[in-house]
């Protein structure tokens, strides 16, 4: 079955890549095996982060024409909130990208974060790596928007895009931000509100030093009315064709990596039976009880 599934998707088969994310998400018999026999790609992955009501999910609707009118596939990625019941995702973004449902260039997926700190879905490197054995040019990652812990996204894309809006404070507590330290672009949003160009003068200064080797490109956007897409896509085009090495990605790797063994050595602990022994042994050490376990 896997082998079948794999094959189609290489073709790009759109409702085998979408049957195997959910096989894969929900972690169905045999997606270990097929997860070990994907070959490496390097399509280049988008992070789209930044603090909610930053407008992200416009500026990937709006991105995406963008990436179509050149003639290019795009993969999406949608990390909403997770329902607190089913764990499934809140939002829904792809409501606000109806537009593109059915166009046979584009895949949107929506994926519950499940309380992933991170911004992102716990399996998202194997999503990833999954619709990178299809035939997209780009995919894109558009994360929750939780804030300063939401910078995972550095170590999973190749660009980080961190969306902000004129209302976003200060240049000394846009400075305190964990997500000022992981942009490779900078896009200011709802770029025609008062105060605008004030506040990317002010973003200009602050990161004209950063990064050693080049300057964080900091782009005026109204993604609503597609102003400023042209520019902010030629700066992906041309950080795209620079080969970087991607310290933050092995660091990501390494977490996976910890996560993964973890899980397999944890594997044969039931945590309602755990509640349960901890109910019987309620009048004991809680310690002592753990190091049984040890």
């Amino acid at each position: 079955m896997w082998n079948n599934i794999l094959s189609d998707i290489t073709e790009g088969n759109i409702r085998s890549l979408a049957r195997c994310i959910s096989l894969v998400e929900n972690e169905f018999d045999g997606y270990q095996q097929l997860l070990q026999s994907l070959n490496p790609h390097d399509t280049k992955v988008l992070g789209i982060t930044g603090p909610p009501g930053a407008g992200k999910s416009t500026l990937t609707d709006a991105l995406i024409e963008q990436i179509i009118n050149q003639g290019k596939k795009v993969g999406v990625l949608c990390v909403d909130p997770s329902s607190p019941f089913n764990l499934g995702a809140l939002l829904g973004d792809r409501i606000r990208m109806s537009r593109w449902y059915n166009h046979p260039d584009v895949f949107i997926r929506s994926l519950a974060s499940r309380g992933s700190l991170g911004g992102l879905h716990p399996k998202i490197l194997e999503i990833i790596h999954i619709m990178q054995c299809s035939n997209f040019d780009y995919i894109i990652v558009e994360t929750v928007g939780v804030g300063q812990s939401e910078v995972e996204i550095a170590g999973l894309a190749d660009i980080t895009i961190v969306v902000l809006v004129p209302e976003a404070g200060d240049e000394i507590q846009t400075m305190k931000a964990g997500l000022m330290e992981v942009a490779d672009i900078f896009v200011v949003n709802k770029a025609d509100r008062p105060d605008a160009d004030l506040f990317v003068k002010n973003l200009q200064m602050m990161v004209g030093g950063s990064h050693d080797t080049f300057t964080i490109p900091v782009v005026k956007t109204v993604a609503s009315k597609q102003e400023g897409l042209d520019i902010l896509y030629k700066h992906i085009e041309e950080k795209s064709s620079v080969v970087e090495n991607n310290e933050r990605k092995y660091l990501l790797m390494a977490e996976k990596a910890f996560q993964l063994i973890q899980q397999h050595r944890m594997k044969d602990i039931d945590k309602k039976i755990l509640m349960q022994q901890l109910k019987d042994a309620a009048t004991k050490n809680v310690y002592q009880f753990i190091q049984s376990y040890i």
